[in-house]
């Protein structure tokens, strides 16, 4: 594959790899959405903003797609040997349980301050898990003395082929259920899911545009982006599944080609969005997973008149006992009343 671009091919054979063994997430919509935006003066066709629930996907996030498409990948001898990762916890499970399916030994490296909830599914599905590190870049470094010690087969986050082809599965999701969409949103931690779907999508329709949400204070992809080169952070966010301590050669060339464009969000606009799919549209999203419609109820993705949008509920594993804090900490959205 030159140039660090996945082909659209790849994202349709990654499909086939995952029908029957993935959900088929439904997609949601929102008018009260909708007439947020009106009030801002932007009116979005059918008065509605529509979501792709990868929330409601198996581990509640759509990394399984990348994991089962990594691990089909995989020969008989690294199958043998097994697999290490590392994640704040929604990629961890999306391999622990593709490595449990697989009947393969799985190692998961994560933060010392990873969601306990997050830990758990991890070790019900089967996966040794080792915690280490104050942030996910103390973590990698670890994982690779580990991975080196036992001889593992590193299944990365985001930086690959074939985890890239699982998530732009999505992509094709939407344009099958919402074949007349204009604009899609999704949040970008390694960026994977974001770059992915949106080189699915873009090579079947180029109209659509794309655009990403970064955490300001966990910008990994949008750096990289702006200097040419990959930039080491330490990210620092109450959207944890967008913590990525740098971009990737991978999700770099594939941004560069595909994204429309990438907005920052702060900690609090962020909650803004969790807070607005928990009550307006009964959905339980984690911070990450409602970056991007957040970015689009604060107006920060151009969207024009009669426009169809579609975000990504990219997952929805909230540690339980902080749902109230962290919508406590959400910022103000004013919601006009419905008419009739």
């Amino acid at each position: 594959m030159p140039d660090h671009i996945v082909p659209l091919e790849r994202f349709h054979e990654a499909r086939r790899v995952l029908e029957g063994r993935v959900h088929r997430t439904p997609i949601l919509s929102s008018a009260t959405a909708g007439r947020v935006l009106a009030a801002q003066g932007v009116r979005v066709a059918d008065g509605r903003v529509y979501a792709k629930a990868e929330h409601l996907q198996k581990t509640g996030a759509f990394k399984i797609r990348g994991a089962l498409n990594k691990m089909q990948a995989l020969s008989a001898a690294e199958r043998k040997a097994g697999v290490i990762t590392l994640s704040a916890g929604n990629h961890a499970q999306g391999v622990a349980l593709a490595a449990h399916e697989a009947g393969v030994h799985a190692v998961v490296m994560m933060p010392t301050g990873a969601v306990r909830s997050k830990v758990d599914a991890c070790l019900g599905y089967g996966a040794e898990v080792i915690l280490f590190g104050e942030h996910v870049g103390e973590t990698w470094a670890r994982m690779e003395d580990v991975q080196a010690e036992r001889g593992l087969t590193f299944v990365p986050p985001f930086d690959d082929p074939w985890v890239m082809a699982g998530q732009g599965t999505v992509g094709l999701e939407i344009l099958d259920d919402l074949p007349d969409v204009d604009v899609v949103v999704a949040g970008i931690g390694g960026g994977a899911l974001c770059t992915g779907t949106a080189a699915a999508i873009k090579e079947t329709r180029p109209g659509v545009r794309v655009y990403g949400v970064e955490p300001e204070r966990s910008n990994a992809l949008s750096l990289a982006l702006e200097r040419g080169e990959i930039v080491p952070i330490q990210p620092v966010s109450v959207a944890d599944g967008l913590g990525a301590p740098f971009a990737g050669e991978w999700t770099m060339a594939m941004g560069r080609r595909y994204l429309d464009g990438i907005v920052l969000l702060d900690d609090p606009t962020i909650l803004a969005g969790m807070r607005f799919a928990l009550e307006r549209m009964k959905q339980l999203v984690e911070p990450a997973g409602a970056a991007a419609l957040a970015a689009v109820l604060f107006g920060k993705i151009p969207i024009r008149d009669g426009e169809r949008v579609c975000v990504v509920f990219s997952g929805g594993n909230v540690e339980m006992g902080r749902v109230a804090e962290l919508l406590a900490g959400a910022a103000p959205l004013e919601v006009p009343p419905a008419v009739g």
